[in-house]
């Protein structure tokens, strides 16, 4: 009996119609920018594994690094207790950040990164003795699939089905789609409906809601009319952080800073799961108190564990290497000599890039939206023809490891067109 056969029987994949997705593809290997099936067929990842292996699949100095880890020490609890990895970890992570992140939370996920930020910021205004319970969010955004990462992601079908169990927050438009001045208005009619604790964004790039982009003054902008008002400020980097802008986090690009980052996908470099969430010593010292009632109340039974971390060390060191910011300089340049190629096909509107991503909207009578099947369409074509792509919809992305050689990423832009001839016609 095949993999897939077996899978099929037993397991329920995500974001899947299991009625009628057909048999999962089996995956036996991985190497570099490419994937290779149980019939010897090879894939190129050319998205990153749901963007999280940002230095390519099986790199050998994560996995020496999290064997070395398992032999030593492979979990320990973590309240009241810690070890090197982790120690070193923060400490190195701390010296990369924006200068006004002072303190490391860990977690597991991006999910729960976000719902730890969001119960940071929350419970801060608590300790402070002020009533500040209202959150901002942006239209179309999404910072996962937990219920208080769901109720700060704009309404959508991830989460039609639960949305009477999500807690009220105040969308305003996404300055992916609007003017400043009309999102700047939207904030002035919130402010006047009650007290913001805070506003949560994904920095330049609002990933999964679709790729939508906007350019850095215009978050410094949203920024200071927070500050202006006392509310604190989110940044969802679980996407955007390493490099994929650009720059190793999206919040580098300004010059005002966030009080509060959640980082995971490329933070072990897609081989563990581990989130990060980062806050101010302001924050942290709002927790302070002799009264135990007055503490952080979230933990995980694998809270920093020690090979998670060891793997995101060793992601590190990749990312201090010469030769890995010259890849990330390469594909960068490279997505904007496709995007150039592109910009005149007359069944792509929206042509975009920030750093390392390359979007696009894709001109069909479908309509917009996650279930807009051409989409579905697109990336069968794609996978016939040994290409791993995954559009959102009718937006088609382009994300790939650094490792992708040039020749491999040229030839994913030059089969856009034809993808395009095949299936849209």
């Amino acid at each position: 009996m095949s993999l897939g056969t077996r899978d099929h029987a037993t397991i329920w994949h995500p974001f899947t119609q299991m009625l009628t997705a057909g048999e999962a593809i089996p995956i036996v290997r991985g190497s570099g920018a490419h994937l290779y099936r149980e019939d010897g067929s090879v894939l190129l990842d050319a998205v990153s594994s749901w963007w999280v292996t940002v230095h390519g699949h099986s790199h050998p100095h994560i996995a020496d690094a999290i064997g070395k880890q398992a032999h030593v020490l492979e979990q320990v609890i973590f309240a009241g207790f810690t070890h090197p990895q982790a120690v070193q970890l923060a400490e190195r992570l701390l010296t990369k950040l924006p200068s006004d992140m002072a303190r490391v939370f860990f977690s597991d996920n991006g999910s729960t990164a976000v719902e730890v930020g969001l119960k940071m910021a929350w419970q801060y205004w608590q300790m402070k003795g002020e009533e500040r319970n209202r959150i901002i969010a942006l239209d179309h955004a999404y910072h996962g699939d937990t219920f208080g990462a769901m109720s700060v992601s704009g309404r959508s079908i991830f989460t039609k089905a639960f949305e009477p169990l999500l807690f009220e927050v105040d969308f305003v438009r996404s300055p992916g789609e609007v003017s400043l001045e009309e999102v700047l208005a939207d904030l002035e009619k919130i402010e006047a409906r009650g007290d913001v604790a805070a506003m949560i964004v994904e920095p330049l790039v609002q990933g999964a809601g679709g790729m939508l982009m906007y350019p850095p003054e215009v978050l410094e902008a949203m920024m200071a009319w927070c500050r202006e008002r006392g509310i604190l400020v989110i940044f969802d980097e679980v996407m955007t952080g390493f490099y994929r802008t650009g720059k190793l986090f999206a919040a580098l690009h300004l010059d005002a800073q966030p009080d509060i980052m959640c980082l995971s996908k490329g933070l072990t470099g897609g081989f563990l799961p581990l989130s990060i969430t980062t806050c101010t010593q302001e924050i942290f010292d709002a927790f302070l108190s002799e009264d135990r009632s007055r503490m952080l109340f979230h933990g995980h039974s694998f809270t920093a564990n020690p090979l998670g971390c060891a793997a995101a060390n060793a992601s590190l060191d990749l990312f201090e290497q010469q030769e890995t910011q010259d890849r990330v300089a390469q594909v960068v340049a490279i997505q904007a000599e496709g995007r150039a190629m592109l910009a005149e096909h007359p069944q792509i509107t929206n042509l975009r890039q920030q750093g390392t991503i390359l979007a696009m909207d894709i001109v069909t009578g479908g309509g917009t939206g996650y279930l807009n099947n051409v989409g579905k369409e697109i990336g069968k074509w794609f996978l016939e023809r040994g290409v791993l792509m995954r559009p959102l919809g009718n937006v088609l992305y382009v994300m790939p490891p650094y490792t992708i050689e040039p020749e491999e990423l040229r030839k994913v832009h030059r089969m856009i067109p034809e993808a395009l001839a095949a299936v849209t016609q």
